[in-house]
């Protein structure tokens, strides 16, 4: 007893002790305890280069025409059709449960979506979006290939909205081609800017297998996520992100790995600095559906006339202006030597004259001569009033400000007075190039202060049906030709081309009357000898797939490889 109370007594007095000196008792160690949860894993991700990621994005705006645009519009946005990688176009069913033509007369095309296909936000995507698109492309200038949509004569709704009957003018094979990319009518249809700000600057919903999750144009990174609102087969990656850099930059981060693969229009000293990288690397051209186009409008004093029209381009130095904008990168393989199909597409031929491949000054000062001008102190000038044309390109945007600037540069050399400028994109197509014009020309200005277009330097689609195409590019709007009035009018088309004596046989080949063969073998010889067209080349990216990664290939002639993005992995091939 007395020695258990001298115990506690001494273990008292070391607790009283401990209590009274400065120096804390050693931590007592905490027993281990399972953790129930874990840290997050980081999201799998795919880094891509690209030249730049400014927009607008509208895939159906001449003016958005980019690489950046095409990836966007194939990763956020439902289309009826795609194409397969032999070129054929298969019905999408991840948004379609049917597109077929159920009558000869009227031609009608009847679409059943799914039911389950919906926008981001949760709307259905359904007739109106549909009806939203026709109506765009029927009505807006500067949108890619038109002709189709113009034969749209009535659209209607069926199963709640899940059917679309389209009922066209005539019959129109390629009608397979329409309502690509469609857009969310819900909430762009009273958006401010209307059509023209549509997808300006970022998208309001999403009908495809990602999402936006950050789009900083300042520091050139777009980050897309899994769209978790997709109804179909979701993506293998959890985030692909698109990121800006120039050649070398795009090189660097090819090699120590930090970027999967690159999609950039590269000139020679770009191919070079990949082709550096090594044998890991895959390198393919990607042709664009878009060509590089002089286009001499014949709508104001000057170029209306034939003979100074023929003049000017025979003043041209054709092959200079293709190596400007080429630089020695892949479209320097893809010179555009015909006026309808594009050096990618099949069938492709060289249809142009001998005296449209090189220059010729003195056939076109005889020409000038002709028209009334006299050649004066090296100036061309009629009437006391130099020849004087107006230039522009879309923005700085390349190639086009490039080539705008060595075409100035070769007419002022040949006695001709020259004005560039380079209007921003949309500004140029959907106002300079739609300025109204009559049989008697186009004014100088609209009286706001913009001025009219003589020559543009414009990107040109060159992708989808061929006969739309043809028809987009040089046809008139449907009866436009018999017109006999003066009023004013809208242009069909950004080169304000409408020719009674060739718009019969585009008609036959838009609707199918008429072979494609056969009619260009008929219209290749009249469109060059118009001298409102001067295609250059096709415009064409280089496609370097690094290490780390599986799924991506070239993709479909002219869509590239984010159709199949859904399937892309991160490993090694």
């Amino acid at each position: 007893m007395r020695t258990s109370r001298a115990a506690a007594l001494t273990l008292v007095l070391a607790a009283v002790l401990t209590a009274c000196t400065s120096t804390p008792p050693p931590p007592i160690a905490p027993s281990p305890v399972a953790s129930t949860t874990s840290a997050p894993p980081s999201p799998s991700q795919i880094v891509v280069g690209v030249d730049d990621i400014v927009g607008g994005y509208n895939p159906h705006n001449l003016a958005d025409q980019s690489t950046i645009t095409k990836a966007l519009s194939q990763l956020l946005l439902p289309s009826v059709f795609r194409q397969t990688d032999d070129g054929q176009y298969e019905l999408d069913t991840t948004l379609m449960r049917s597109a077929t033509v159920t009558s000869e007369a009227p031609f009608t095309v009847t679409y059943e979506i799914r039911p389950d296909a919906s926008w981001s936000d949760g709307a259905p995507i359904a007739v109106e979006d549909f009806v939203y698109l026709a109506d765009a492309m029927r009505n807006q200038p500067g949108v890619v290939e038109p002709a189709g949509y113009r034969l749209i004569s009535n659209i209607q709704p069926s199963e709640g909205g899940k059917g679309v009957q389209v009922t066209f003018s005539q019959p129109y094979p390629g009608w397979r081609t329409l309502f690509s990319d469609l857009l969310p009518q819900h909430l762009l249809k009273d958006a401010p800017g209307g059509w023209q700000g549509a997808l300006q600057g970022s998208f309001p919903a999403y009908g495809g297998p990602f999402s936006i999750k950050q789009l900083d144009t300042a520091r050139g990174e777009v980050i897309l996520e899994r769209n978790d609102r997709y109804w179909d087969k979701p993506a293998a990656i959890d985030q692909i992100v698109l990121r800006r850099s120039d050649a070398a930059g795009l090189a660097a981060a090819l090699r120590s790995g930090n970027e999967q693969f690159v999609m950039s229009r590269t000139d020679a000293t770009g191919v070079k600095l990949l082709q550096d990288i090594g044998p890991g690397l895959q390198l393919h051209t990607v042709a664009s559906p878009r060509l590089a186009d002089v286009l001499l409008r014949p709508v104001n004093s000057a170029l209306v006339d034939d003979n100074v029209r023929a003049a000017i381009a025979g003043l041209i130095d054709r092959n200079k202006l293709i190596d400007e904008g080429t630089a020695g990168g892949p479209s320097a393989g893809l010179r555009a030597d015909a006026q309808v199909l594009a050096p990618s597409v099949p069938g492709y031929a060289a249809t142009i004259p001998a005296n449209v491949s090189a220059p010729d000054p003195a056939n076109a000062a005889s020409l000038l001569q002709r028209a009334g001008y006299t050649q004066e102190a090296g100036s061309w000038r009629k009437n006391g009033k130099p020849l004087s044309l107006v230039i522009a390109s879309p923005g700085q945007l390349e190639p086009y400000a490039r080539i705008a600037k060595e075409l100035a540069r070769q007419l002022t050399a040949a006695g001709v007075q020259v004005t560039t400028i380079n209007p921003e994109p949309r500004n140029l197509f959907s106002n300079l190039l739609a300025m109204p014009v009559s049989a008697t020309g186009q004014p100088t200005g609209d009286g706001s202060g913009s001025v009219a277009v003589d020559i543009a330097i414009t990107p040109m689609p060159a992708g989808g049906d061929p006969a739309t195409v043809l028809a987009s590019t040089f046809g008139c709007r449907p009866g436009e030709h018999a017109v006999t009035t003066t009023a004013p009018v809208v242009p069909a088309n950004p080169a304000a081309v409408c020719d009674s004596a060739v718009q019969p046989t585009i008609d036959e080949a838009l609707s199918g009357q008429k072979k494609l063969a056969d009619a260009l073998a008929e219209l290749e010889p009249k469109l060059w000898a118009q001298h409102t067209v001067i295609p250059l080349f096709q415009l064409a990216d280089t496609l370097a797939i690094g290490s780390g990664i599986s799924g991506v290939t070239p993709g479909p002639p002219m869509a590239g490889p984010f159709g199949s993005a859904v399937n892309w992995t991160r490993g090694g091939k």
